[in-house]
């Protein structure tokens, strides 16, 4: 690509945070150099890369990228799987600093714990990098945050990719042939992560013009995983048994499979369901197995390259003092059943 109320579990912030050593570009899209750069490293550099959910598909190619990339660099590189785990987050960071790490990048497990990953980095001097979600700087959301205030990051665009996925989804709708009063689509993401925000409202407004009607939408707060999804989705088609064609999206695979399971499970038949996945690493796997799904396509994201690329900025920036900056996207594409393949997608 986790419901749990973070309040009483994040130490609470003072008014006045430490700023990041690094300044996110401003809207002008620019790179902004950073405010309290480290001196130019000589030696061997060292990085801790902590991802939340390091079991899921997408983070362990995340990983593999990372790795290689830091073995081409000479870097010594540790990697976390925080799991969901945000009190292991923290401690991790507080460990990087401890160990004189140079560098942090974190996929957090709550955007909440943002403003103190950047104090404990900060205060320390080390560089802080964010890959996939968004964290600001001094305040537990990034939604809203000032341009200015939130952490460089290594990723995808959420607008982006939910137009691909809604466009996909609207174009599906207009061959089905399926009645608009008999259909509903389903959006299904965790509500307090911005990047999936993003995704869940490109998704909408791109599935709208492309399918030329508006199609019942139900929003369904999940924690990003099959399992949630599945359990989630299940109660809403259980709840509207008047529709008899099911859209499916989200923020990840995870919640388009966990979704398109539920509603076959419940009965309905592939050619009911039309699911466009955000990821392809789940979906692929039901096009391997041949059987009829509802997982009609999906955007490639390749983790890979978001690790990689992560790597080679935090490393650029401590090596040569070259600025990070705002935001760095990898490239996407849309896939089906037919040409997964061979547009490199890796199932394992």
């Amino acid at each position: 690509m986790r419901g749990w109320d973070l309040r009483r579990r994040t130490v609470a912030l003072g008014a006045a945070v430490p700023l990041v050593l690094l300044a996110a570009a401003c809207s002008s899209g620019k790179e902004t150099a950073s405010g309290a750069a480290p001196q130019q490293i000589a030696g061997k550099i060292s990085i801790v890369y902590a991802q939340k959910q390091g079991d899921q598909e997408y983070f362990i190619s995340e990983a593999d990228g990372a790795k290689a990339k830091a073995a081409e660099l000479g870097i010594d590189l540790k990697m976390v799987n925080l799991g969901k785990d945000v009190n292991k987050a923290i401690s991790e960071v507080q460990n990087a600093v401890s160990q004189k790490a140079n560098g942090v990048i974190i996929v957090v497990p709550e955007p909440a714990i943002g403003p103190q990953v950047v104090q404990l980095t900060g205060r320390a001097n080390v560089a802080l990098l964010t890959s996939d979600d968004q964290v600001c700087k001094n305040a537990p959301s990034p939604t809203g945050c000032a341009k200015d205030q939130l952490v460089p990051r290594v990723g995808f665009s959420g607008t982006q990719m939910g137009t691909e996925v809604g466009k996909r989804a609207g174009e599906e709708f207009k061959e089905s042939g399926w009645k608009l009063e008999e259909t509903a689509a389903i959006y299904a993401w965790q509500q307090d992560v911005t990047v999936c925000g993003d995704r869940v409202n490109a998704e909408k407004a791109a599935l709208k013009e492309a399918a030329g009607v508006d199609i019942k939408a139900i929003e369904v707060g999940t924690d990003n995983s099959p399992s949630d999804a599945q359990n989630k989705i299940a109660a809403t088609v259980s709840g509207n048994r008047s529709v008899k064609n099911w859209i499916v999206m989200g923020c990840n695979d995870e919640n388009v499979s966990g979704g398109v399971t539920a509603i076959q499970n419940a009965g309905y038949s592939a050619d009911n369901v039309l699911g466009v996945g955000l990821g392809a690493y789940l979906a692929c796997k039901e096009w391997r197995s041949g059987k009829p799904t509802g997982m009609k396509a999906a955007l490639f994201i390749n983790g890979y390259d978001v690790g990689a690329l992560s790597v080679q900025t935090i490393y650029d920036f401590l090596k040569s003092q070259k600025p990070m900056p705002a935001e760095l996207f990898a490239p996407t594409k849309m896939v089906d059943q037919s040409n997964w393949q061979q547009a490199g997608v890796k199932c394992t």
